[in-house]
């Protein structure tokens, strides 16, 4: 098995379990889910749909710096939210973040996230 490297950063939510922000093999990393917590706090970000899925965003463009990408690099996302009624307001908030040619992708409706979260994404990256 090619070097398996762990990627961190204080920029993003620490973990909240037994994972790592990102594990990267080879030119691959590969992105565990990140909720809208707050990285200082430690706290989820608002209540509001809009403004989680950016914290989100911005804890994946944390993560992905630190391990020498961006969220240009992204080649799968997985978007899990509570409620698919809020489908459009991801692709919008999403367009802010992502240009052409945009990564695979899918979009996931579950009943329950850690801390009550509204959305959750996790990722792979190829560098």
């Amino acid at each position: 098995m090619a070097d398996k490297r762990i990627i961190a950063t204080d920029k993003a939510p620490a973990a909240i379990g037994t994972y790592s922000q990102a594990v990267r093999v080879g030119d691959t990393v590969y992105l565990s889910g990140q909720i809208p917590l707050d990285p200082l706090s430690m706290t989820i970000a608002s209540d509001e749909f809009e403004t989680q899925v950016v914290q989100v965003f911005e804890n994946l463009s944390a993560v992905c710096e630190a391990a020498g990408g961006s969220l240009a690099d992204i080649v799968k996302l997985n978007i899990y939210m509570t409620d698919l009624a809020n489908f459009a307001t991801v692709n919008e908030v999403m367009g802010r973040y992502f240009q052409q040619p945009y990564p695979a992708r899918a979009a996931i409706g579950v009943k329950q996230l850690p801390k009550d979260a509204q959305v959750e994404m996790d990722g792979i990256m190829e560098l």
